[in-house]
């Protein structure tokens, strides 16, 4: 440590000692002619990200340096986000994969069980076709075994991390040659000299000092030509709204008493505009109910119990989601989320934090500190809580063994949303969704559109109502492109950004889960690795040789399954279920595999209301067979009328779904027929004799 110490000072001194010459004398420094750069790669940040970022350019021979702004690594992977939000797990590989598998080495070991018996927890452990031990995973955990993970990554591959180190964000705090940064310097004045840089950040506070296009709030539907992406005024989706008419004023019924706390006086803004606001924050509480390991829930500092009094009316009218969203991790603890109308997303109290001072946001995060701390208070004290919330409330308390210095709260306030870099490329909902070819992928997503609340205003009405939460499946896992990570190359040619990616505000939604985060981590140091071996900018690495690497180092980068089938990878022109046109309202279900995509529908076996689903195709003039794909069981129907729409009108057809597709056990053959520019199938569900499943239609040219 001695030596590598002093060998850094004295090739500082040899920068500084060429400086002075080329001062002395009139000259600047040409690019080509510097000395060597401290690191190779310098990581800012110290989330899940940095960690697999600093772990895979070790693994490729590069010199690496995590500056972290935190004290503890692993940002909310460690910070209270036991319970993982992945969506489709095959979707996840590299050295995110192995993190979920250390998780399984770690709880095979008797001692990890100190509260709870494994037996007692199970685990939420295998994967399809991961089932060896070598492989195995698990997707739950206690926080401080994420900690101890990305310390004991770290000693392994002896990376340099530098702690309590925040970027100097005013004007010079990154040195910038053209469109390449040189170096950036911390408040303490450390200055970082690097060949390529990685914003690992929730903020992208070094994308931003480097003067890379980005983005903040929504933006209007128009700008991408997206559904959910702008104000989604009248849309409730995750139930996170008030179902019943919930007064919002002091006096109930008397406007001049003014409004509650936390309820906006603004008008909320029309559907599909954009806005500067973004989704609500809050902490992932771990929380236990061992009596041995609890800490009660105390009165915070300045506890004011007005602030929950439309919590009160919530509760008066009858909700009780309160905890439903206290998933288990082992040892008797939770991984505690926001979950009903109020709850613990502080909403519309985060929009000010991506461009604020650090003092600013130190003050935002202890504000959603103070007002997590007072809920939990106030539902385990207070008597206007009713009996079946108060008392069960009541038994729970913060951990004693989890983050230690803390007092058992995280030190991680859930930053779901902040600035999104406008790069290369901009992962929309179409891609998400599954609407268009995604180039150049770096790695899968696969989780739900996701949005919390962003706003809670007052209706014309009168009540009150919550703004922002979307929750769309998306039908399969989907790529995630390289020019997302990559900023344009006259903003920036030596900067990769795997966390604050370029995308909208809708797809960020899905893209912004810790495993997808860690996944890109992974690609971006691989990218700053080959770039350097090459002298390229960033921009300009061959897509063919990073995808090379990603593949060798266990990267997912399409979706492959034996029981699902990806749409694209088939013959002919296939519209999926996920693109037909229904009347009524049809179930989304993957219980029964093969399937094409992410499931199928079914009508539920409802004989009481006609349904129907057309799926439509743009074909170029020609013959072609037509097959209709659906999931077998013995209680579908067996007489579903298939009408084949073609050039020289349509036909009628039945088919039996209790009986096994004859092409590839998935399709069954509706005919062959001449069509113009368009096909179209309607599958009826009139008089059917039990459940009817729409899953996909193939149209396959004919050489007839």
């Amino acid at each position: 440590m001695r030596w590598a110490l002093s060998n850094r000072l004295a090739k500082r001194a040899m920068r500084l000692f060429a400086t002075l010459i080329f001062s002395i004398s009139g000259l600047s420094i040409p690019c080509g002619a510097q000395s060597p750069p401290d690191y190779d790669i310098v990581i800012y940040g110290g989330t899940s990200a940095a960690i697999t970022s600093a772990v895979q350019a070790k693994r490729m021979g590069k010199t690496v340096v995590i500056v972290c702004p935190d004290t503890h690594l692993g940002g909310l992977t460690s910070g209270g986000l036991g319970w993982t939000d992945s969506g489709d797990k095959t979707a996840i590989g590299g050295l995110s994969r192995d993190f979920y598998h250390q998780v399984w080495k770690h709880y095979q070991s008797p001692q990890a069980w100190r509260q709870q018996k494994q037996s007692d927890f199970g685990n939420r452990s295998q994967s399809p076709g991961r089932t060896s031990a070598d492989e195995a995973t698990m997707w739950v955990f206690e926080p401080h075994v994420a900690e101890h993970i990305f310390e004991a990554w770290v000693s392994h591959y002896d990376i340099p991390v530098h702690r309590d180190q925040w970027l100097d964000r005013s004007p010079g705090g990154v040195t910038m040659d053209h469109n390449r940064i040189i170096s950036f310097r911390t408040e303490n004045g450390e200055r970082y000299v690097g060949r390529m840089f990685i914003d690992a950040t929730y903020e992208g506070d070094l994308m931003a000092a480097a003067g890379v296009s980005y983005h903040v709030g929504r933006e209007a539907n128009a700008t991408y030509g997206e559904k959910f992406n702008g104000i989604q005024v009248g849309v409730l989706h995750h139930g996170h709204h008030f179902k019943n008419q919930i007064d919002p004023y002091v006096t109930p019924g008397d406007p001049e008493s003014g409004l509650l706390p936390l309820i906006s006086a603004d008008p909320p803004g029309e559907f599909g505009e954009a806005d500067k606001r973004i989704q609500a924050y809050c902490f992932r509480m771990c929380l236990t109910d061992a009596d041995d390991n609890r800490i009660p829930f105390t009165k915070p500092a300045g506890y004011d119990a007005s602030q929950y009094e439309l919590l009160s009316r919530v509760l008066q009218k009858g909700r009780r989601e309160v905890f439903n969203k206290f998933d288990p991790l082992p040892n008797r603890k939770t991984d505690t989320n926001n979950h009903g109308p109020v709850s613990t997303d502080y909403i519309g109290m985060s929009d000010d934090y991506p461009e604020a001072s650090y003092d600013r946001r130190r003050e935002i995060v202890s504000m959603h500190e103070k007002y997590q701390k007072g809920l939990m208070y106030f539902l385990a004290n207070d008597p206007r809580v009713p009996d079946d919330v108060r008392v069960p409330m009541s038994r729970w308390g913060l951990p004693k063994d989890e983050f230690v210095e803390n007092g058992g709260w995280s030190h991680q306030l859930y930053i779901r949303e902040a600035r999104r870099m406008i790069g290369q490329y901009v992962m929309t909902e179409q891609d998400c969704l599954d609407q268009r070819i995604t180039p150049s992928p770096i790695g899968m997503g696969s989780y739900t559109l996701d949005s919390h609340n962003v706003q809670r205003y007052v209706k014309p009405d009168g009540y009150v109502q919550n703004e922002g939460d979307i929750g769309v499946p998306t039908p399969r896992p989907y790529e995630i492109a390289y020019g997302a990570i990559v900023p344009q190359k006259s903003d920036c040619e030596n900067l990769l950004v795997p966390v604050c990616v370029s995308s909208s505000h809708i797809a960020f939604g899905s893209i912004r889960m810790e495993p997808v985060f860690m996944i890109l981590g992974q690609s971006a140091a691989t990218a700053a690795s080959l770039s350097i071996d090459r002298a390229l900018a960033v921009q300009d690495l061959d897509y063919e040789t990073l995808r090379a690497r990603l593949v060798d180092d266990g990267q997912v980068l399409q979706w492959d399954s034996h029981y699902k089938l990806d749409a694209r990878n088939l013959p002919g022109v296939v519209v999926d279920d996920a693109s037909a046109a229904y009347t009524g309202e049809w179930t989304l279900s993957n219980a029964n595999a093969p399937y094409i995509d992410a499931g199928y529908r079914h009508n539920g076996n409802e004989k009481k209301n006609r349904k129907s689903a057309i799926f439509e195709a743009e074909l170029s003039p020609g013959r072609y067979q037509v097959r209709l794909s659906y999931s077998v069981n013995s209680n579908r129907a067996t007489n579903i009328p298939i009408t084949i729409v073609h050039r020289d009108g349509s036909r009628t057809v039945k088919i039996d779904e209790t009986q096994t597709p004859q092409i590839e056990n998935l399709f069954v053959d509706l005919g062959t027929y001449d069509f113009d520019n368009t096909g179209a199938v309607r599958i009826d569900t009139v008089d059917t004799d039990g459940f009817v499943v729409v899953d996909a239609v193939q149209w396959i040219e004919s050489s007839e």
